[in-house]
């Protein structure tokens, strides 16, 4: 009678077991090419409903090479934001840039990074002549970030944001 009970006890609490809703989030912009807000220091790239926005000074991107090996460094914070945003529709560079937000689409979900660093690397961009510089490309990394809202976190040891350029 006991390893009766004892079976009936294993398969009810078998099926009462939920591991909830866990949900791992993550994104892929590979194919999506970075754009920029001229007026508010806005780095982004979107991805039909998502978004993925770095917000730093323009000063972040100097117009100097970094030496090989030493990329310029910058610490996720208050200041320098990465933000992931998953919007009801598709969204577009007039969406993120406007000084008034359209009504559509809405975030639905927001991800705010925080820790880690953002790894800058700049090379000079030569003309066809191989002497002349006509601007730079900023290789874009992120290190060791923690994405999190209410609902749930997920992380990144490293993902490469891509290259942004600058002219002179």
């Amino acid at each position: 009678m006991k390893k009766l009970i004892v079976l009936v006890a294993s398969v009810f609490m078998l099926q009462a077991c939920d591991d909830g809703d866990i949900t791992l989030e993550s994104f892929n912009f590979d194919t999506a090419t970075i754009q920029n807000c001229t007026d508010n220091n806005l780095v982004f790239k979107i991805n039909d409903k998502e978004l993925l926005l770095l917000s730093i000074p323009e000063s972040s991107f100097l117009n100097e090479e970094t030496p090989d090996g030493s990329p310029r460094i910058i610490n996720v914070g208050t200041t320098n934001q990465i933000i992931y945003r998953l919007y009801s529709g598709n969204v577009s560079s007039a969406t993120i840039c406007s000084t008034l937000p359209p009504a559509s689409p809405v975030v639905e979900k927001e991800w705010n990074a925080s820790g880690g660093t953002i790894e800058i690397i700049t090379d000079a961009l030569y003309d066809v002549d191989g002497i002349t510089i006509n601007g730079y490309t900023h290789n874009i990394k992120f290190k060791n970030v923690n994405f999190s809202n209410p609902d749930n976190s997920f992380s990144f040891t490293e993902y490469i944001f891509g290259n942004y350029e600058t002219d002179l």
